[in-house]
């Protein structure tokens, strides 16, 4: 009994159509490469016209956990004082040093005795956090910020 060639082309589409429908169905894994972790800091700001923050913080890396500082100035207007929680993600990293470093931020934010704020950094070596969460006290700011994590 002969094959049909049309028929043949059709199985082989529907096949190669269900191995790329399996393919986008499969829950993507993040590269060993680049992984993620979670990042929770508390942090007290204030200032006036230039303002400063220290706070300290836990990443959540591969299965542990490591203990980090912060510290930052802003540039621009800022009055007032907060103290913040914040929760998130950070992106990006190779190794865990890689955290580290120097991160950059633009952006503006407004309390009135309580409120969320929410940021995004980026460090030197291509590191991404964005973080979110309230904070309470009063505070007014549109500025340029330097903030710089250190590992304890």
């Amino acid at each position: 009994m002969p094959q049909n060639p049309e028929r043949r082309v059709r199985v082989f589409r529907l096949i190669a159509m269900l191995v790329l429908a399996l393919g986008l169905a499969a829950p993507a894994t993040p590269s060993f490469a680049q992984a993620g972790g979670q990042v929770r800091v508390k942090i007290v700001k204030a200032g006036l016209l230039v303002g400063g923050g220290v706070g300290s913080g836990t990443l959540v890396y591969r299965g542990k956990t490591y203990p980090f500082k912060v510290s930052g100035l802003s540039f621009g207007i800022t009055a007032g004082a907060t103290v913040g929680r914040l929760d998130g993600w950070a992106s990006d990293i190779r190794e865990v040093g890689e955290f580290a470093g120097t991160y950059s931020s633009v952006g503006g934010s407004f309390a009135l005795v309580g409120g969320v704020s929410g940021v995004h950094l980026r460090n030197e070596k291509g590191v991404t956090i964005v973080l979110q969460g309230p904070k309470a006290g009063l505070e007014l700011a549109a500025n340029l910020s330097a903030i710089v994590i250190s590992l304890k």
